[in-house]
């Protein structure tokens, strides 16, 4: 497949993706889950059942925007590779996890009317919450094993998983102040000032020489 028609197939399932997406979110926060079937649902998205098989595994699914095929898979592979020659931690680790942060929240695409919706959803289908919850702590998971890969570490560091819970924290934080009504400031720009109030405040902090009594 020519680079010209793998990109134009990437813009077609992103597409239809977005649309999926609204569409779900749109019949959640009208109806609820149980008051619209997935029949209704891909009519209104103008696509087949099976299409809608093929992006999501699940009406909850489509509504929290979580597809079938990872969407941040070159952001990964850049990650991956950043790793410095030196010995130890990267110095670079916590900015690489910042732009892989910043490059997912890109390509999620959210624009106002549909997180309007999906707040709308979830006062709707409560239950919505707690699985965005999970997914939080799951991303943050995921994310502590690319850093053990890429960082040479043993299955479990805490090192890892400190990295990884640093950087979700900041994200869920910076989405919202995003989120919050009458924002104009983008996403990037909140959560970079963000990046660099942990730098200047982690570089102000003695390290512990012991264990308290």
């Amino acid at each position: 497949m020519t680079d010209s028609a793998e990109g134009l197939r990437e813009r077609r399932r992103a597409e239809t993706t977005r649309t999926l997406i609204r569409a779900a979110r749109r019949s959640t926060a009208e109806h609820g889950l149980a008051g619209f079937t997935l029949e209704e649902l891909c009519s209104e998205a103008e696509v087949s059942r099976r299409t809608f098989f093929n992006y999501f595994a699940s009406k909850d699914d489509a509504v929290l925007g979580i597809p079938l095929e990872r969407s941040d898979a070159a952001a990964i592979a850049r990650f991956l590779a950043g790793a410095s020659d030196e010995s130890g931690i990267s110095p670079n680790l916590l900015t690489d996890l910042a732009l892989l942060a910043e490059e997912r929240w890109r390509a999620l695409d959210i624009a106002p009317d549909t997180v309007q919706d999906l707040f709308r959803a979830v006062e709707k289908e409560p239950r919505l919450l707690a699985r965005m919850i999970e997914l939080g702590f799951e991303g943050e998971q995921f994310d502590a094993r690319l850093i053990e890969q890429r960082e040479n570490l043993l299955p479990g560091d805490l090192r890892g998983q400190v990295a990884a819970q640093v950087i979700g924290a900041l994200v869920r934080s910076a989405t919202g102040e995003f989120l919050k009504p009458g924002n104009a400031e983008s996403f990037t720009r909140i959560f970079e000032r963000r990046i660099g109030a942990a730098r200047d405040l982690f570089a102000t902090q003695t390290a512990l020489m012991g264990t308290p009594e």
